[in-house]
């Protein structure tokens, strides 16, 4: 028993938030998904205008809808100075699918103070996102532990004795911890890390790129195996094949020091906002998105099946015509062999076999797996003007191109509004109508940063950018009083954090 009490405190590191999210819930979001697909960007742009909603919200209520899941961490300065290159953080959620099927995360390493980030985008429901946004985390931290730090964990655990948390997760209320999973999942980190002893030697320290590459394709793995073998709970039976049959994308950001890495697996995307000697500020990329979009994806996915596959493995953009991301976690359904996906579903509980989506075989099925779950790494050496950097789901990079979302954030962050060129984007305007615009605009300076939260203020933009690049209130409103069969239709969910880098510590370390 006291062996259980403390692999709870290790695996929680804090409270367990309540599990607010039932069976039932999860059985009827799995009955509406059809299929692995994602919709094409396209079909989710805002179009000019939107008919469809009966009323207008107010301004009080358009603001408590894009709050409801807003979250900031500020890092505590020690005697009036803070000494970490990461001053804090804000992220935000807006769904467009109920339940939202995004997830993130955020947490400080407590054996290296670095910082994790995450955002983890789902689809065919939001299990897997679920399980990613509670688990790869501890796998990371597991994987960048020297040699003797495993070795005292693990001694610690044999003999019931307190061991210190691993993480210290920077957590909104309303994020749901799936306590009922808590002890399989402590089950197979503490299987990774006593292979992770075996395989090692004293002294062994690996890099946080190889951490990375092995904490995504060791969970990956761990959640193939968890399904395949089932649970004698109920309940954990049928999560752990939801988590397995639908997916997620994930992009993390480490940051340690003036040592960033992005690990991305999927079309999650960050991107660093840079200020220029002039004030603005640019764009600069740190990940790829992993699709149809992407040469180098396309022609390593080519390259890894037969070439009498060549015309299928590929099809209308999508992976055997089916799904958008060319790597993400789950989706066993175009990882393991027939036979296999046949045997585990049989076993299966029957709530499983409600979900259309488990029923059908991907068409050209020949050669798996045909998904991957390693991620793409990326370091980059901060520098004093690399000011921010923005991890969302493809929800937001759908609707903004990266240099508008760099500049939106930065002039709020610096408090500083440059004012561009009105566009009207090809339409003709008149004189008059060119006078309101700018009317308007000067109007909207008075109350650009009316949002305490960055994630929020760019989400605003996000969903209430009009033709002409404004905030449109109406539009704002009726975007998000759609009724939950068509906001989907018009938007992915939106997850974004935003990271503020501490320019003074950056410089300092950068010298």
């Amino acid at each position: 028993m006291a062996a259980t009490s403390h692999l709870c405190r290790l695996w929680r590191g804090g409270e367990l938030q309540k599990l607010q999210v039932s069976c039932q819930v999860l059985t009827s979001r799995a009955n509406r998904a059809h299929t692995q697909t994602r919709w094409p960007p396209s079909s989710r742009r805002f179009s000019a205008s939107v008919q469809h909603s009966s009323y207008m919200l107010t301004p009080p209520q358009v603001n408590s809808i894009l709050k409801a899941n807003e979250f900031s961490f500020k890092v505590p300065e020690f005697d009036g100075k803070n000494l970490s290159s990461v001053m804090g953080f804000d992220s935000n959620q807006l769904p467009a699918n109920a339940p939202i099927e995004d997830r993130r995360s955020a947490a400080t390493l407590l054996q290296t103070r670095g910082m994790l980030l995450g955002v983890f985008d789902g689809h065919a429901g939001c299990a897997c996102a679920q399980a990613l946004s509670e688990r790869l985390f501890y796998y990371i931290a597991v994987s960048m532990l020297p040699h003797e730090t495993l070795q005292e964990l693990e001694n610690a655990v044999e003999s019931g004795r307190a061991v210190h948390p691993l993480l210290q997760w920077h957590k909104h209320p309303h994020d749901y911890f799936s306590r009922e999973a808590q002890a399989l999942y402590f089950s197979s980190l503490r299987t990774y890390w006593q292979e992770l002893l075996d395989l090692g030697c004293p002294g062994d320290q690996p890099s946080v790129r190889e951490a990375l590459v092995s904490a995504f394709k060791r969970l990956d793995n761990d959640i193939s195996l968890e399904a395949q073998v089932g649970d004698p709970n109920a309940f954990l039976h049928y999560w752990v094949l939801r988590v397995a049959f639908s997916g997620a994308t994930a992009c993390v950001a480490h940051v340690d020091g003036s040592d960033l890495h992005i690990a991305n697996a999927g079309d999650g995307r960050a991107v660093l906002g840079v200020q220029e000697p002039d004030g603005s500020f640019s764009a600069l990329t740190l990940s790829n998105d992993h699709n149809a979009q992407n040469e180098d994806e396309l022609q390593r996915i080519r390259q890894e099946h037969p070439a009498s596959e060549a015309k299928t493995v590929v099809r209308q953009e999508r992976l055997l015509g089916l799904l958008m991301p060319f790597r993400a976690f789950g989706d066993v359904k175009f990882k393991w062999g027939i036979d296999l996906q046949k045997r585990v579903l049989e076993s299966g509980p029957d709530a499983l076999h409600e979900n259309e989506h488990t029923k059908f075989i991907p068409p050209n099925y020949h050669t798996p797996p045909y998904l991957t779950a390693q991620p793409e790494i990326t370091h980059h050496r901060l520098r004093p003007q690399d000011r921010f950097l923005v991890l969302g789901s493809d929800g937001l990079w759908e609707t903004l191109h990266r240099q508008e979302v760099v500049r939106i954030v930065g002039q709020y962050l610096t408090g500083v509004h440059q004012q561009q060129p009105i566009s009207v984007g090809g339409y003709r305007v008149t004189l008059g109508q060119m006078q309101g615009l700018l009317l308007e605009r000067k109007a909207r300076v008075s109350s650009t940063f009316e949002d305490q939260n960055a994630a929020t203020h760019l989400m605003r933009h996000a969903v209430g950018n009009n033709e002409f690049g404004t905030v449109d209130h109406e539009r704002l409103s009726k975007m998000l009083s759609l009724p939950e069969e068509l906001a989907r239709m018009y938007r992915d969910d939106i997850t974004i954090i935003i990271t503020q880098f501490n320019p003074h510590v950056v410089g300092a370390q950068h010298s």
